[in-house]
C-alpha cells in the first residue's frame, strides 16, 4: 500500500520513522512519501519537504511566516493529489495537519492521525472538526481517551512511542571517553530543535554554568544546525556540544535543563531530574495565557496531573531561577522527591509497542 506521512518537527520525524519501520514489518509492499526529516528518510521512500523548512513556533512567528506556510500547504495538497496514497498519516503538528486532513477528506483520501493535537489544552471545540475530517485517531497520552469520549469520539490509545525508542536504545559505554567528558557529573542542556527556542533558551541555560564549576555541561544539539551556530552561543565556556547523541547524554546525565516539549518526557524516561524551561515571543505568550486552559506545560506534569518537575516560563526563566532549581535537583530531598514522581509517571505510561500497535490498527482499518 501507499502511505503518505506528514511530520513537521523533530519529534514527529522520530515517531514517523518508527511507524514507517512498523508498517514495513506488517506490509511487505509498503511505499512511502512524506514531509519529515532525516530519521524518516533513513527508512526509505521519498522525502518531499524537510521539517526544518516548516517548524515555526508561537503566534507571532507563524504570522511572520504565513507566506512560507501557505506555500508548503499548497505543495503538500498538490503532491497528495498527484500521488493518490491509500492513506494519509498525520503526525501531531496540528496547525498544518488539520488543514491537510480537511483537504484529503474532501478528496476521498483516508485520514489517520497519529499523536493527537493538543485540543484538550485550548479551543476544545476543534474536536468537532477532527470528527469530520479524521477517520481514525491514535492517542499516546492516557488521559486523551476519556477527553475525546466526552465529545462523542472513539479513539485508539496505543501507548507512547517514546517508550519504543527508549526500549531500542543500547548505551555506548565508551561515550564519556569518546567525547572527552571526564569523570565529573554531567548536567545536560536540551534547548530544543527550533531556531526560535534555541535562541531564547540556550543563553539562559549557558549562563548557569558559572554557578556549577564542578559539573560538566553538555548540549544536545539539533542536527539541523551547524557546530558554528552553537559555538556562537557557547563562546569560551567549557561546554561540550553533542550531535546525534541525546539518549547517550541522558543515560550519563546527573541532571538536565530541558526546553518544554517531547524532550521533557524523554528525560523522565531516563530518570534524569530536570528543570523545564520555556520562553516565547511576548505577543505569543500573552495570547497563549488568554487561551490555554491547562495547569502545566510539561508532558511529565500533564500526564501525572500534578507537579513533578519545576516549570520556569517566560519571566521566571532567568539565570537566578534556573540555577536555584538545578541546585534543588542535583542532590538531597528535592532530587529524591522528583525521582519518586517519575515512578508514578512510568506506571501510568505502560509498556512499549506504540508503533507496532498503530501500524497494525492502520492496516486493519484499511483492509476493512
Amino acid at each position: 500500500m501507499k502511505y503518505y506521512l506528514v511530520a513537521g518537527e523533530a519529534s514527529g520525524d522520530l515517531h514517523g520513522a518508527n511507524l514507517m519501520k512498523a508498517l514495513k514489518a506488517e506490509d511487505g509492499e509498503a511505499v512511502f512519501r512524506y514531509f519529515g526529516g532525516n530519521k524518516m528518510q533513513a527508512e526509505g521512500g521519498q522525502l518531499v519537504k524537510h521539517y526544518a523548512d516548516m517548524a515555526f513556533m508561537g503566534f507571532t512567528e507563524v504570522l511572520l511566516n504565513l507566506r512560507t506556510i501557505y506555500k508548503n500547504l499548497s505543495a503538500c495538497k498538490k503532491d497528495l493529489l498527484d500521488w493518490q496514497p491509500d492513506v494519509l498519516i498525520l503526525i501531531d503538528f496540528p496547525g498544518f495537519n488539520l488543514k491537510i486532513a480537511e483537504f484529503a477528506k474532501a478528496n476521498g483520501i483516508k485520514v489517520c492521525y497519529y499523536i493527537s493535537p493538543k485540543v484538550w489544552a485550548w479551543n476544545q471545540k476543534r474536536v468537532l472538526k477532527i470528527k469530520k475530517v479524521v477517520d481514525h485517531m491514535f492517542c499516546i497520552l492516557p488521559f486523551e481517551v476519556s477527553f475525546y469520549k466526552t465529545w462523542g469520539m472513539e479513539v485508539d490509545y496505543v501507548g507512547n512511542p517514546l517508550l519504543d525508542e527508549k526500549a531500542q536504545f543500547k548505551p555506548d559505554f565508551n561515550f564519556r571517553a569518546q567525547n572527552d567528558l571526564g569523570d565529573s557529573k554531567i548536567i545536560a542542556l536540551l534547548p530544543g530543535s527550533r531556531k526560535q527556542e534555541i535562541e531564547r533558551l540556550l543563553p539562559v541555560m549557558l549562563s548557569i554554568t558559572a554557578h556549577y564549576p564542578d559539573y560538566q555541561f553538555a548540549i544536545a544539539a539539533a542536527p539541523t544546525f551547524s557546530e558554528a551556530y552553537y559555538q556562537a552561543f557557547i563562546g569560551d565556556k567549557k561546554v561540550k556540544l553533542l550531535f546525534g547523541n541525546t539518549y547517550n547524554l541522558l543515560y550519563n546525565a546527573h541532571a538536565a535543563v530541558v526546553a518544554s516539549g517531547t524532550a521533557t518526557l524523554e528525560t523522565a524516561l531516563f530518570k534524569v531530574p530536570q528543570v523545564v524551561v520555556y520562553k516565547g515571543g511576548a505577543v505569543s505568550i500573552a495570547i497563549a495565557r488568554m487561551l490555554v486552559k491547562i495547569k502545566f506545560i510539561s508532558l511529565v506534569n500533564l500526564i501525572v496531573n500534578k507537579k513533578i518537575v519545576t516549570e520556569l516560563i517566560q519571566e521566571s526563566c532567568t539565570t537566578e531561577q534556573v540555577s536555584k532549581e538545578v541546585g534543588i535537583i542535583v542532590g538531597g530531598e528535592g532530587r529524591a522527591a522528583l525521582l519518586k514522581g517519575y515512578n508514578e509517571l512510568l506506571a501510568l505510561m505502560g509498556n512499549p509497542g506504540a508503533s507496532d500497535k498503530t501500524a497494525k490498527l492502520i492496516i486493519n482499518y484499511l483492509k476493512r
